[in-house]
């Protein structure tokens, strides 16, 4: 991966504009979620195994919203 700096110019001396936009970018860019990330290794079959209850949950909540759908249609 490679690395992407993000970087914000300060126009008229409003600060805090750029701070607003500087905060989007890397809300946007992905950054955090990255470092959260690399704080501490994790195996691979671990990654697989979240991924998969993530997956899990996810179609839970999918089922149960169909449910609701279909009991709130008849």
């Amino acid at each position: 991966m490679g690395v992407s700096l993000v970087k914000v110019v300060v126009r008229d001396g409003n600060i805090t504009k750029a701070l607003q936009v500087f905060k989007k970018k890397v809300m946007k860019s992905n950054h955090l979620n990255e470092l959260k990330d690399r704080r501490e290794y994790t195996k691979p079959t671990t990654e697989r195994r979240l991924e998969k209850e993530k997956a899990k949950r996810k179609n839970h909540i999918m089922v149960q919203k169909e449910k609701m759908i279909k009991k709130l249609g008849t």
